[in-house]
């Protein structure tokens, strides 16, 4: 994956479609000074919300107008009261300022690279993502791993959560407890400081993806963790549930020889 992701990401800049969108981009997106300039702009609009991974809600145009123009300073502000992440980091990126009627980014060049380099790698992202939900999981956490300061913040972001639980072993029924309670879990399972380690995002990256894959049934005649896992469920027959204990070493060891 990480082998031809730069191959990869230079056809998705060369597909026509693509092409079309960046090249507009490029072209209009100096011009807008407003937030009402950019949502009359239908293409610069999609072309935006895309590279914010926020295609789920292009038609919501109303809420992202007053994300845009909120001021991100006052705590009680609309795009602070959003739990999804997503809305804080498109208010950020693009920087409108002013109740929306002023911004200086789009007249930056490097900005606009940025942008479009966004734009491409969350292409690349969906697209692997719709092949492989597991891939597109961790290309996710990936590009996000960098902007986690504590437990709060994976836990205020729905698939950060999930990668976390499922990587840490941590039951997936915590959700539903208390904030400060699922804190409690996540701290005595990982210390979050070592995020800034690659060594350790490879490794959960590792087990999130043995642990997903033994539970998808992925090459299931050589996976260990899912035959523990039937084992269970046939030992568990008529409505009893038994209990297993998943040696999560084994499991990365097996998956490296995958």
């Amino acid at each position: 994956m990480d082998a031809t992701r730069d191959r990869q990401e230079e056809l998705i800049r060369n597909a026509p479609e693509h092409k079309r969108a960046i090249a507009a981009f490029e072209e209009r997106i100096g011009k807008v000074e407003t937030v009402d300039q950019l949502l009359e702009d239908r293409e610069l609009y999609v072309f935006v919300m895309k590279a914010f991974d926020l295609e789920d809600q292009i038609f919501g145009k109303a809420l992202i107008g007053k994300v845009l123009r909120s001021d991100i300073s006052d705590s009680s502000s609309l795009v602070n009261r959003l739990t999804d992440p997503r809305f804080r980091e498109l208010h950020k990126g693009m920087g409108f300022v002013a109740d929306g009627k002023t911004n200086t980014k789009t007249f930056s060049a490097s900005w606009r690279a940025e942008m479009v380099d966004r734009y491409v790698g969350q292409r690349f992202e969906s697209a692997q993502a719709e092949q492989n939900e597991t891939v597109g999981t961790v290309l996710e956490f990936r590009r996000k791993a960098g902007d986690i300061k504590n437990w709060f913040d994976v836990l205020k972001d729905s698939e950060l959560s999930e990668f976390m639980r499922t990587a840490l072993g941590v039951p997936s029924q915590s959700a539903g407890l208390d904030i400060d309670k699922q804190v409690e879990l996540f701290k005595a399972k990982f210390d979050i400081t070592k995020l800034k380690d690659p060594a350790e995002l490879e490794k959960l990256e590792r087990r999130y993806v043995a642990i997903s894959d033994a539970k998808a049934g992925v090459q299931s005649s050589a996976n260990a963790a899912l035959t523990l896992m039937n084992a269970a469920v046939s030992a568990g027959a008529g409505g009893q549930f038994t209990p297993i204990t998943i040696d999560i070493t084994a499991i990365t060891a097996l998956r490296k020889g995958y």
